[in-house]
């Protein structure tokens, strides 16, 4: 059985048939102690009414006359239909709801023999109560004449066996109820279907699909956790695939510096030899670079944590990095974080580098180190160009390079490879904050690190 709704279907009917035949069995052996038991009372019960009339009625010897009206008189007391037989089987009396009763055959007398050799003749509690219903002249009876005594199942015709009643009852239970757990199985199974065909879908690279979420149950906790997944596997999947082509399309160029430069050395002079060198030394730098900022890159949206959560002192990273491109640094006191200090040193470095770059060598570089409503605040300023409105949007955004104020989207763009930002934005968001830009056209940039205290 290779469906999963089959196999728990089957397992429902299985248990339910398994319980519906240990329950009728016990109900069965109940039944048949309670009629052992009944029988016994019976028969005890019987058996002193025996004592007692044979104590009460005259001896054999007494007249015939006056045995029957004793016993016809005790039939009143007692309200059981008597009659007596003497030693030879000859009837002596009968009470007249014996004789009625058997005449209509209701009952079947039963004998108790007395130690005068005496017959008395009477009939079960059980049958008595059967005899008082109607006594309609057309109701049916069995193969004795007598009439059949009512079914102990209402819904079954009379005569119907007991334990063949139960056995019905108990099919008919387990028909219901087998029934009725095939819809919620195929149901739950079904949602289950769809949840692997959405599996199937995902894994054959439609990576767009989303299941459908119905419900709260397990299952749908299970569909909800793989469309997280598939939204998260979508995301890294499409950044993979436009790091590649943009690094593609960026290494083209310093390759094919490259590649001229080498193919003209050899008929170069040597002063020109000597240029071409270093211009195949500034091409394989700026190769090393961009393949560096790649691989972080592509780290960076791999890992699910990729920080080692030390304590981090903002003010010291802030003053070493500044002495490396002659920045400035101003800050009220120390500032601690937690975090990945390597992280944080390189997103600093980034920003450094593309303040550098974008002010004149003259122009001063600032750091500000301080707390802003209970979160650290690390921010590089410069006094550059700045960035045009419409493109402070794009900053952030992968192997986006600015044009310089005022100049349109046809002049040359920045230097750089376009990643850098893009870094400083991912790294600060791993750290649990943000990054942001705000640039006047002719009065330089502000780009601020926010990142909660450590």
């Amino acid at each position: 059985m290779k469906s999963l709704y089959l196999r728990i279907y089957a397992t429902v009917v299985v248990v339910l048939l398994l319980f519906a035949f240990a329950s009728g069995l016990v109900v069965e052996r109940h039944l048949d102690q309670e009629r052992t038991r009944n029988e016994s009372v019976l028969n005890e019960r019987l058996g002193a009414w025996a004592d007692l009339i044979q104590r009460s009625l005259p001896g054999a010897e007494a007249p015939a006359e006056t045995q029957a009206t004793a016993l016809r008189e005790w039939s009143q007391r007692l309200r059981i239909p008597l009659a007596l037989d003497d030693a030879n089987g000859q009837r002596i009396g009968a009470s007249d709801s014996f004789v009625r009763r058997v005449d209509e055959g209701q009952i079947r007398p039963f004998a108790v023999k007395l130690d005068d050799g005496r017959t008395l003749w009477t009939m079960r509690p059980g049958q008595m109560r059967q005899a008082a219903g109607p006594r309609s002249p057309d109701a049916p009876r069995d193969e004795r004449g007598a009439r059949p005594s009512p079914p102990p199942w209402p819904f079954l015709p009379p005569g119907f066996p007991r334990g063949a009643g139960l056995a019905i009852i108990l099919l008919v239970l387990f028909i219901a109820v087998a029934a009725g757990a095939y819809p919620v199985v195929r149901r739950l199974t079904r949602r289950l279907e769809a949840l692997k065909q959405g599996v199937e879908q995902f894994g054959a690279g439609e990576l767009s699909h989303r299941v459908t979420v119905s419900g709260s149950d397990e299952v749908a906790a299970v569909a909800a956790s793989f469309n997280v997944a598939a939204g998260r596997v979508e995301a890294l999947v499409q950044s993979h695939r436009s790091l590649l082509a943009n690094a593609s399309h960026e290494l083209r160029s310093p390759l094919a510096r490259m590649k001229m430069a080498v193919s003209m050395l050899d008929e170069a002079s040597p002063p020109q030899r000597d240029k071409l060198k270093r211009e195949i030394d500034r091409n394989v730098a700026e190769l090393d670079a961009l393949v560096e900022e790649v691989l972080l890159a592509s780290r960076l949206d791999g890992a699910q944590d990729p920080l080692h959560r030390d304590k981090v002192d903002l003010l010291a990273v802030a003053a070493e990095e500044a002495s490396r491109v002659d920045a400035s640094v101003e800050s009220s006191g120390d500032v601690f974080v937690a975090g990945d200090e390597r992280l944080l040193r390189r997103a600093l470095r980034n920003l450094l580098e593309n303040a550098r770059v974008h002010t004149p060598a003259e122009a001063p570089v600032r750091i500000e180190v301080g707390v802003r409503d209970e979160m650290a605040v690390l921010a590089v300023i410069d006094t550059g160009p700045g960035i045009d409105p419409e493109q402070v949007a794009h900053v952030f955004e992968r192997f986006y390079r600015a044009t310089p104020p005022g100049t349109g989207d046809t002049a040359p763009h920045t230097a750089g490879s376009g990643l850098g930002l893009a870094i400083v934005q991912t790294i600060a968001e791993a750290h649990g904050g943000a990054v942001t830009v705000t640039s006047r056209p002719g009065e330089g940039s502000r780009f601020e690190i926010t990142l909660p205290r450590g």
